[in-house]
């Protein structure tokens, strides 16, 4: 079996973070998102993954590599323009030829890895596998609609209003039929080749399409919150770890990761969270389900349940929250007169201010 990772895609929900960063390297707990997938593949013994790659590819190879550190080989297919997830399919074609392959979402995460789906597959040899998941907001998803015998009869791409609240989750597993279906359907309505509309094809076709409902923990990192309730799962995961330093006035309370090199004075940081490596807090409080990257300094300030990305210095705020703070960025209070909030914005920003 092969897998297919796609990590192409522009990611404008997370705007403006993915404007200069592929959406699959923003980190949760401090790792990058594509690592959890990366690492559940290997753990399900596969070796021999495709990574679908648009815009940003050369970030996401530079940081990948050739996968061997995560004990896979990695082939890069480069797909020009995000055309729907069945069309990703059909530009790894060379890649793929008639083999069974899972296909992973670069931006999803799952709890407890892929190992038992593909075990699964494997015994039983449907044509095609989804797993499925109850959701509060199903018109963000492809959703499933179960038929009388509690198979899925139908798939609809991002229904207007959802007949179910099941939603696919960013796995698939297929075999080389797949191909077919792809080629089979027409662009839908967004101009996109749906991979629902292959899998419907399918179904259609009398092919046998099985499914699995998860009942663990699943997230589509692709908004905001998204990304901090995947962080906070994350981070609930981890145990005590200390490689920094810290001084006599600071205080570790909790679950709380000190990566090497990161120093604390005078500051406190209560768990679960984590703190990167070379990362310097002063004077500060680092509060519940918080992950600030490494190379950051922060003096003066409160952050609670919030991603600070790499080398980014934010100096006298009275406190923030609910915040995703790219890398290499400034927040700070002006000391200049007239007294005014300065602000230099990119496209797609979101400031709340008290």
């Amino acid at each position: 079996m092969k897998a297919l990772v796609l990590a192409g895609g522009s990611g404008t929900r997370l705007r403006p973070i993915t404007h200069t960063s592929a959406k699959q390297l923003v980190p949760v707990g401090n790792k990058p998102v594509i690592d959890f997938g990366l690492e559940a593949i290997a753990a399900a013994g596969i070796t021999d993954v495709g990574i679908i790659v648009g815009h940003t590819g050369p970030e996401i190879e530079a940081y990948v590599g050739d996968g061997s550190r995560y004990g896979i080989s990695v082939t890069y297919v480069h797909q020009p323009d995000p055309l729907g997830l069945a069309h990703a399919v059909l530009t790894a074609e060379d890649f793929l030829g008639r083999d069974d392959f899972v296909m992973y979402l670069g931006d999803n995460l799952i709890a407890g890895g892929i190992t038992e789906f593909v075990e699964q597959f494997e015994a039983n040899r449907p044509d095609a596998q989804i797993l499925l998941a109850k959701v509060r907001d199903p018109e963000r998803f492809g959703v499933a609609e179960l038929g009388p015998d509690g198979h899925v009869s139908q798939l609809v791409e991002k229904p207007s209003e959802p007949k179910s609240d099941l939603a696919l989750v960013g796995v698939y597993l297929f075999s080389g039929s797949i191909m077919d279906a792809c080629h089979a359907i027409e662009p839908s309505d967004r101009g996109e080749l749906e991979i629902t509309d292959a899998i419907q094809w399918m179904i259609d076709d009398g092919q046998k399409v099985a499914e699995r409902t998860i009942t663990g923990w699943w997230k589509d990192t692709g908004k905001l919150y998204d990304m901090l309730e995947a962080n906070r799962i994350v981070l609930d995961t981890y145990e005590p770890r200390m490689e920094g330093s810290m001084d006599e006035a600071s205080e570790i309370q909790g679950r709380v990761v000190i990566e090497e090199g990161a120093e604390l004075v005078n500051s406190t940081v209560r768990g679960p969270a984590i703190i990167g490596k070379r990362t310097r807090l002063e004077n500060t409080f680092v509060g519940p389900y918080t992950a600030i990257y490494h190379d950051c300094v922060v003096t003066d300030s409160e952050i609670e349940h919030s991603i600070v990305l790499e080398e980014t210095t934010i100096t006298d705020v009275g406190r923030m929250e609910d915040s995703l703070i790219g890398k290499q960025v400034e927040v700070g209070r002006s000391r200049r007169r007239p007294a005014a909030m300065r602000l230099m914005l990119g496209d797609h920003s979101r400031v709340g201010l008290v």
